[in-house]
C-alpha cells in the first residue's frame, strides 16, 4: 500500500488501536469524537481518506457529515463510514449524506485494507483528473485571452484606416467606444429594457463601437473630408459608408455565428443611421424594429458629432447636445436610450472632456 494520511475518527480507542494495527504503513491521525474531527479538518489538514465512526459523544457521525456539507463544500477527500451489522438503515443515511462508502463492525482486516486501497486510488485519480482539467482550463485561458488580442487588434488596426486618412480622430474612437460602455453598463441595471446586458454582451457591444463607420474607408475624399456641406448626391454617396461596411463584416459571418462579435458589429454598422420613427438609412426600420446595438449607436455616435469639433463643424457645447438628443426622442432616437443617456450624462460629458480634440470649420447638419 502506498503511504497515505487518513483521519480516523471514533471514540473507542481499542477500534481506534485495531485500525492502526490493521492499516500499518499509513500516516494515522486520531479524533474521538466529531468536534475534534471538525477541529482537524478545518484546521486545513492534507488529508487522504476519513474512516468515520457513526456513533460518538458530543458530536456524532451524521452531524460530522452535515457539518462538512453545509460548511465545508470544498471538502473533497472520501469518507468512510464505520457501522455495526444491525445499522442497515444508517449506512443508506450515512451514504445519503456525502459518505462513499461503510465498513462493518466488528472489523474484517482485509476489506478494510481493500476497501481503502481502492479509495485511495480512487481519489488519486479524481487528483489527477482535476489537475488535468486544471491545466487545459488554463491553456483554454490562454488561447482565449490569445483569440480576444488577436480582434482586438484587427478591430484597432481597421479603424486605424480611418484614422489615416484623417476621417476620424483616435479620441473619437475612445469617446464613442467609453460612452458606449457607460451606456451598456448604465441599461444593465435597469429592469424594463428590452434586452438583457449580459457582461458578455455589453463588452461585445463597447469594443465592436469603433467599427461603426468603417464603411467610410470606401467614400471619395471629395466627399469624406469635404469642409462643408454636403449636396443630395454627395450625401446619398456618404451614405453608402454603411452598406460597405456592412458587406466587409458580413463575408465572414456564417450560420454558426451567433451573438458573436461578428453579428453585434454588423448590427452597430448596419443600423446606426436607422431612426426610431423610421425615417433613417438604409432600409428605414421603425421603433424597436431597429437593433438595439444601432439605437444605442444611434444616440452615441450623434452627440459626439454635437459635442466634438470635425473637419466640417466647430462642437456644441455639452448642454447644448443634449438639449439637442432630447429633443429627437421617438424621431430620430429610442426614448427610453435617451433618457438613460441623460442619467449619467455627467459622466458622458466626463469622457468627452477627458478625450476631447481640436478642429476647425463651421457648425453644420452631421451626416
Amino acid at each position: 500500500m502506498n503511504h497515505s494520511k487518513i483521519l480516523v475518527v471514533d471514540d473507542s480507542k481499542v477500534d481506534q488501536l485495531i485500525i492502526q494495527g490493521i492499516l500499518d504503513g499509513h500516516d494515522l491521525i486520531s479524533a474521538y469524537n466529531g468536534l475534534e474531527a471538525v477541529e482537524k479538518i478545518e484546521s486545513g489538514i492534507d488529508l487522504d481518506i476519513v474512516i468515520l465512526d457513526l456513533n460518538m459523544p458530543k458530536m456524532n457521525g451524521f452531524e460530522v457529515l452535515t457539518y462538512i456539507r453545509d460548511n465545508i463544500p470544498s471538502f473533497d477527500v472520501p469518507i468512510v463510514i464505520l457501522t455495526n451489522y444491525e445499522e442497515i438503515e444508517n449506512e443508506i443515511k450515512g451514504l445519503e449524506l456525502g459518505a462513499v462508502d461503510y465498513i462493518r463492525k466488528p472489523l474484517n482486516a482485509a476489506s478494510l485494507v481493500k476497501r481503502i486501497e481502492v479509495h485511495l486510488s480512487l481519489s488519486r485519480a479524481r487528483h489527477e483528473i482535476k489537475l488535468h482539467n486544471e491545466k487545459l482550463e488554463e491553456m483554454v485561458e490562454k488561447r482565449t485571452h490569445q483569440l480576444y488580442q488577436s480582434r482586438d487588434i484587427t478591430i484597432n488596426a481597421l479603424v486605424g484606416l480611418l484614422e489615416v486618412r484623417d476621417i476620424e480622430s483616435s479620441n473619437h474612437t475612445k469617446r464613442t467606444t467609453y460612452m458606449m460602455k457607460a451606456l451598456c453598463e448604465h441599461l444593465s441595471k435597469k429592469e424594463d429594457v428590452d434586452c438583457k446586458f449580459t457582461e458578455e454582451r455589453i463588452k461585445a457591444i463597447y469594443k465592436t463601437t469603433p467599427l461603426h463607420d468603417i464603411g467610410k474607408v470606401g467614400i471619395p475624399d471629395r466627399i469624406l473630408l469635404k469642409p462643408g456641406k454636403l449636396s443630395n448626391d454627395e450625401y446619398e454617396t456618404m451614405k453608402g459608408h454603411v452598406r460597405y461596411g456592412v458587406d466587409a463584416i458580413c463575408s465572414e459571418i456564417n450560420d454558426d455565428d451567433v451573438d458573436n462579435y461578428l453579428t453585434t458589429a454588423m448590427k452597430i454598422i448596419g443600423f446606426h443611421h436607422e431612426k426610431f420613427d423610421g425615417t433613417g438609412y438604409p432600409n428605414q426600420l421603425r421603433g424597436k424594429d431597429i437593433p438595439i446595438e444601432g439605437r444605442l449607436m444611434a444616440v452615441v455616435d450623434v452627440y459626439d458629432a454635437l459635442a466634438s469639433e470635425r473637419i466640417y463643424k466647430n462642437a456644441f457645447g455639452h448642454d447644448k447636445a443634449i438639449e439637442m438628443i432630447i429633443s429627437e426622442k421617438n424621431k430620430h432616437f429610442d426614448p427610453e436610450i435617451v433618457d438613460a443617456f441623460v442619467e449619467i450624462q455627467d459622466q458622458i460629458h466626463d469622457i468627452a472632456m477627458k478625450y476631447q480634440s481640436k478642429r476647425g470649420g463651421e457648425a453644420i447638419e452631421v451626416v
